[in-house]
């Protein structure tokens, strides 16, 4: 559903840097993939800052050499006030986290090792579910680079906001492109483990964009509505389904190479009803994870917040309430959290380069597997699953528009920034609910026992 973007200048600069040498700078505005490649997962913004580094640098150094931001793991844990639930023992023990990728990597755990030991977080061991005859690691096709990096991705930083979750990584043999192209794949999975009764909370990185299913084009959406399977399966098991929101703003022309699409568009899964949409936010963090500015919708040279209404699904219940907002359609992101390509995460990832193992990642894939943690740390507060969290997320969106509310929900609020993207204008981030970043983002000390306790 998204691109994998090198910063070519960041990388030059680097280089420069440290003294050694590489070839030409790629522009920062080129997409680095095959022309036939239409849609990955959502990598939507990867910064090759590291791919001269044998070890990440602060914030204060990427902007020092690149002007850019780069955040650790444990500065996101500060921002999001993380570590008072942590000293409270509300760790995701007793919680499992599905994540579901195409082909997985090989290097898998030994690089979530690498990442624990860099920042002292606690080891844990991935749970591998290979969903068919996985091909074997190919590090000269862009497909499995690129889900690869996105697996790590995945693991990594669901493992550092839920650090005692057991995670399970699905793998899939068929990636997903424009269209059904390993869709199907993925929700077989998805409703394999649903039903063996394994999963609290799925995290889905991948999406394809609705205009592209066979069919859409005459009002047909049976090929898309088809799938959702795995969604009812999870609605009536309590288990909790996550997708991220997309990376080109309203656009998603980078998706489609023959379409460029004038106009908003959304994406499925995060469209569906069914399933929370994750979207993205920028923050600007000192050093030690300290706010330096309040969050505003991601919107960079590399990247920008999916969010918009469906071509798909009319108006949920619980968007009721937004009629002024969303019309007839389903809106989304439902909320966000960190996603700027520009304050991306580091990464270990030594699959293809083992030397300069670390890397820079940006996009809905980061905040996605993050509010699966989240939800992860809720489920442990409450003692079960909480299942299909949108009717209590919107209702704890209304009372939080409320300033004399008696229930604290550690929303908050983002009021600035927009998703335009490709010369397509998009919305604006304002007060209360937004096609932006949804409710906001969240103070997960409030958050999480509130969603806990409403939920």
């Amino acid at each position: 559903m998204v691109k994998r973007i090198p910063v070519g200048l960041l990388a030059t600069v680097m280089v420069a840097a440290l003294g050694a040498t590489t070839g030409p700078a790629t522009q920062a505005a080129a997409p680095n993939r095959p022309d036939n490649v239409r849609v990955v997962p959502a990598v939507a913004g990867h910064a090759m800052l590291a791919n001269q580094l044998p070890s990440p640098l602060p914030t204060s150094g990427c902007l020092a050499l690149a002007g850019l931001h780069c955040y650790s793991p444990l500065q996101f844990r500060d921002a999001y006030h993380l570590n008072p639930l942590y000293a409270r023992g509300i760790n995701g023990r007793g919680r499992t986290i599905v994540l579901v990728d195409s082909f997985g990597s090989p290097t898998l755990q030994h690089d979530l090792d690498a990442f624990d030991a860099q920042w002292g977080l606690p080891p844990t061991r991935v749970q591998i579910v290979k969903a068919g005859n996985i091909p074997p690691f190919d590090p000269n096709d862009p497909q499995h680079v690129i889900w690869a990096q996105e697996s790590s991705i995945d693991v990594q930083y669901a493992h550092a906001v839920a650090p005692d979750a057991h995670l399970i990584l699905i793998e899939t043999p068929v990636a997903t492109v424009e269209g059904l192209s390993g869709l199907k794949e993925m929700m077989d999975a998805e409703k394999a483990l649903i039903d063996q009764g394994i999963g609290d909370v799925i995290s889905q990185s991948f999406g394809t964009t609705e205009n592209t299913f066979p069919g859409y084009d005459r009002g047909d959406f049976s090929s898309l509505l088809n799938l959702r399977y795995a969604f009812t399966d999870a609605q009536r098991r309590d288990v909790t389904v996550l997708a991220s929101s997309g990376d080109e703003g309203v656009t998603n022309f980078m998706n489609d190479a023959e379409t460029v699409y004038p106009f908003p568009v959304n994406s499925w899964p995060p469209s569906d009803p069914l399933v929370t949409a994750i979207g993205g936010t920028r923050l600007n963090l000192d050093d030690q994870g300290n706010r330096l500015a309040p969050d505003a919708a991601w919107n960079d040279a590399f990247g920008a917040t999916g969010g918009a209404n469906s071509g798909v699904f009319g108006r949920p219940s619980f968007q009721h309430g937004l009629r002024s907002i969303v019309g007839n359609h389903r809106g989304t992101p439902d909320i966000s959290m960190t996603a700027a390509v520009d304050g991306g995460g580091w990464v270990y990832f030594s699959a293809v380069t083992p030397d300069t193992p670390w890397e820079l990642f940006g996009g809905t894939s980061l905040s996605c597997p993050m509010f699966a943690g989240i939800v992860a740390l809720a489920d442990q507060v409450a003692g079960h699953r909480l299942g299909d969290i949108n009717p209590v997320l919107y209702r704890m969106g209304m009372l939080s528009q409320h300033p004399h509310s008696p229930v604290q929900t550690g929303l908050v609020d983002v009021t600035s920034g927009d998703n335009s993207f490709g010369g397509v204008t998009g919305f604006r981030a304002v007060p209360g609910f937004d096609l932006a970043t949804g409710w906001g983002t969240i103070d997960a000390n409030v958050f999480v026992p509130a969603l806990a306790r409403l939920g």
